[in-house]
């Protein structure tokens, strides 16, 4: 009897300890290379090393990560840090726990023949900007240049762009918001020569703000449980995304294995981790103080409609990202 109860103590105990942490990860967008790491540090078991059990959801136009994560239905979320700056003056306390992205994507993409050679050149213009969170570094980038964002010949009249490069194509806008990962190269594959086109990246025009960085809410930050889980999650996170930049065609190949919708095509994808890989270079995960504060100048500069109206207090931490590296 006492060899049998030993027994089920035993089997007990191992069912706990194989008892993986469940971890539900947000994406801000679609699933694509722009998101390699995670899926890498899936595929090879990295999340399962540290215990985890971790599931990936996709997003899309109509997902909100900030509004997900405030419903309870993720444990952690990808945001650009003005979106989550923003949510966070709302009342959504979110705290960035890691920072995977060193340099923005970001940029204007304009026809050379408009004339456009500098950003003075967009007053009377007509410029595609996304929404959905993804306008304020536009609005602060405005803002800076004394150029208003409600049309007239002194202003750019700013048009509503969908997740896609139509309205350059179609002439309807001057400029439109491309990624150097993504849209950019889709104006490309239409048949536009790179010789008709001319870029203003956000990085170059000193207004780049920190991109796909990793959130969670303070409240549950203060639960012991839940920060070592986070801990786990960013160590492997990073391991996954240090292979994804080492091994691209391999990362892409991983994403496509993962795109249920089967709308991603091997030489997009491929080209799009190439890309990726220059913005993640550099970052071990720890969020640069000195980015963050860059960040909120430009978001701060927004002129009568600022995107955030001070600095933000515990709007990040290195407590995961210190324990998870070293």
């Amino acid at each position: 009897m006492k060899k049998l109860l030993i027994g089920i103590v035993a089997a007990m105990m191992a069912s706990v300890a194989s008892a993986a942490d469940e971890v539900k990860l947000q994406l801000q967008w679609v699933t694509q290379a722009q998101f390699a790491g995670y899926y890498v540090a899936l595929d090879k078991g990295y999340y399962k090393d540290e215990g985890l059990d971790v599931t990936i959801l996709p997003g899309g136009p109509d997902v909100a990560p900030p509004q997900v994560l405030a419903g309870g239905g993720a444990d952690v979320m990808l945001n650009w840090m003005p979106s989550a700056l923003a949510a966070r003056e709302r009342g959504l306390q979110v705290v960035n726990i890691a920072q995977p992205f060193k340099s923005s994507g970001l940029m204007l993409t304009c026809w050379k023949d408009t004339g456009i050679k500098s950003p003075a050149d967009f007053k009377g213009r007509t410029i595609g900007v996304w929404f959905y969170g993804n306008e304020y570094p536009f609005l602060s980038w405005m803002s800076q240049e004394g150029i208003k964002t409600d049309g007239g010949a002194d202003g750019v009249t700013v048009l509503r762009q969908g997740f896609n490069v139509d309205p350059l194509l179609q002439r309807q806008a001057d400029c439109i918001s491309t990624m150097t990962y993504n849209e950019y190269w889709q104006v490309i594959d239409a048949g536009v020569s790179p010789d008709e086109l001319v870029t203003f990246k956000y990085e170059e025009q000193g207004v780049a703000t920190l991109e796909d960085g990793i959130y969670a809410l303070e409240e549950n930050l203060k639960d012991p449980a839940f920060k070592d889980k986070m801990v786990r999650f960013v160590r492997a996170s990073m391991k996954g995304w240090k292979h994804a930049e080492a091994n691209p065609d391999e990362a892409a190949e991983i994403v496509l294995d993962n795109d249920a919708s089967g709308a991603q095509t091997e030489k997009h994808q491929k080209r799009m981790m190439g890309e990726i890989a220059k913005l993640t270079a550099g970052s071990n995960g720890s969020l640069d103080p000195a980015d963050f504060d860059r960040t909120v100048a430009t978001l701060l500069a927004g002129g009568s409609d600022p995107v955030i109206t001070k600095k933000p207090e515990g709007a990040w931490t290195h407590e995961i990202t210190d324990a998870a590296l070293n």
